[in-house]
């Protein structure tokens, strides 16, 4: 997509600087990092979100997921990773093109990645369960 900025990190029309890349990914370190070694991995086909992820790309793609993981970690000696990928507005997506967040995380850091935890009624969470369940089949 000519207008995907993603698109053009990928073909190099935007430089960034890039930690890992092979023929289906290419991991680049955030321009605007939550933390210190956030990177992002992008997928090279463009794919909008995970809804129109094909499960041979998918297999790919988190067969990396480990291994840039554990690479940050071990460079960086954070105590903790976030690793985050956000699908539709709604969720906080931005742009529109399959991407994954390794965010570094230390004790006592000012990243602020929290939710309320809420609850379910009695018999709520096994009956949703099911519902879903029926859909997978």
């Amino acid at each position: 997509m000519d207008s995907c900025i993603f698109c053009k990190i990928i073909k190099g029309d935007i430089p960034s600087s890039t930690i890992y890349e092979d023929e289906n990914v290419k991991v680049i370190l955030d321009i605007a990092p939550a933390a210190k070694g956030h990177a992002i991995l992008l997928v090279k086909e463009h794919v909008a979100n995970v809804f129109e992820l094909q499960a041979d790309l998918a297999a790919k793609i988190f067969a990396v997921v480990p291994k840039v993981a554990s690479a940050i970690k071990e460079e960086l000696g954070c105590d903790g990773m976030n690793i985050l990928q956000n699908n539709g507005v709604e969720a906080g997506q931005t742009v529109f093109h399959l991407h994954i967040h390794f965010i570094p995380r230390w004790k006592d850091d000012e990243v602020n990645i929290k939710w309320a935890p809420l609850s379910y009624a009695e018999g709520e969470a096994a009956a949703l369960a099911e519902a879903i369940k029926a859909r997978l089949n």
